[in-house]
């Protein structure tokens, strides 16, 4: 697999997302999951995304299960902290991005993980209560211990970029991007550009949408997209119209839905990586197709005409978590 940069830190082409084998699609075969993890490093994936709210702790301790017997240098670990959860597991509780809590996170996600360090660490969200630059002051420190090697973002604007890269260098923003959810595209890509950040663009399936697979009749129990108003009755059939458009521009290219998403979100710039949120085996070597998927100005004139900016309907989370975003849809 290629290499692409974010920042300094040099990772492959894609990343392998864990959140949906913790319980926010539904429930997740174990063994599968792991699996798939190991099908992923097999096949040239280094970066692996995590978050220590994923299923409180379920995904770190699942990786790192996985992970178990492999050469520490042969993957990276992208890892989110300070999402608050209730017992039930639901998040709504904030971000606590305190310098002291956020080492005490980092403290359990080692643990959890079986690692002395983690490559990329950021706050899943900005903490209105706690200045940015005491947060990334904080992780510099932690970077300056070695228990970190980069630090990253994760949904802020091009602000809060700007004052976190003038404390210490910033590697990556991780934020959704996708045909469905461009909002990046105005301030925040070409920050990122000017300032040499990379970008994690996670959701770039829209959540299952556009990934030609999804049924909103097969819902799972627990699966979250429920919830959300891209997934709403009336926004969910306009959402998967579009998909019908961009499904044949994928036949007349050659490849699937999914692999066509995946390649537009990749063409957009080279220090960007899509984060494939496969758990099954299966998505994973269909997503891993999308590497040999080359487009075309033409091919991305044509992919616009079917799904434009802002054809969408719904916003990507409940209005309580928009509050939360530094970038709308």
């Amino acid at each position: 697999m290629q290499t692409r940069n974010l920042g300094s830190a040099a990772v492959s082409a894609f990343g392998l997302g864990g959140m949906s084998m913790s319980g926010a699609y539904g429930p997740s075969d174990r063994d599968e999951s792991i699996a798939t993890i190991h099908a992923a490093l097999d096949a040239g994936m280094t970066l692996i995304d995590t978050s220590d709210h994923y299923g409180a702790g379920h995904n770190e301790l699942l990786i790192a299960e996985a992970l178990r017997g492999r050469p520490r240098d042969s993957y990276q670990l992208s890892v989110k902290f300070g999402v608050l959860l209730s017992p039930d597991l639901r998040p709504g509780g904030g971000q606590d991005s305190r310098p002291e809590a956020l080492r005490n996170f980092l403290a359990h996600s080692l643990v959890r993980l079986g690692t002395d360090h983690v490559d990329i660490y950021r706050p899943a969200r900005l903490d209105p209560a706690v200045p940015i630059e005491e947060t990334v002051g904080a992780i510099k420190d932690l970077i300056d211990a070695g228990y970190v090697r980069h630090l990253g973002l994760s949904e802020v604007n091009a602000e809060t970029i700007r004052r976190a890269h003038a404390v210490h260098p910033v590697a990556d923003l991780q934020i959704e991007y996708s045909l469905l959810s461009r909002g990046v595209e105005a301030e925040v890509l070409p920050v990122l550009r000017e300032l040499g950040i990379g970008m994690t663009a996670y959701g770039v399936l829209g959540r299952g949408l556009i990934s030609g697979h999804y049924d909103p009749n097969a819902s799972a129990p627990g699966d979250f997209r429920g919830h959300t108003p891209r997934f709403s009755p009336g926004n969910v059939e306009h959402n998967l119209s579009l998909v019908e458009a961009l499904r044949r521009v994928a036949a007349a290219k050659g490849c699937t839905v999914a692999q066509l998403a995946i390649a537009w979100v990749a063409a957009q710039d080279p220090s960007i990586v899509p984060l494939v949120g496969a758990r099954t085996r299966e998505r994973l070597s269909e997503a891993l197709g999308a590497a040999d998927v080359t487009l075309t100005a033409a091919d991305l004139a044509e992919i616009e005409r079917a799904v434009p900016a802002g054809s969408a309907r719904g916003d990507r989370y409940p209005s309580a978590a928009m509050a939360s975003l530094g970038v709308g849809n």
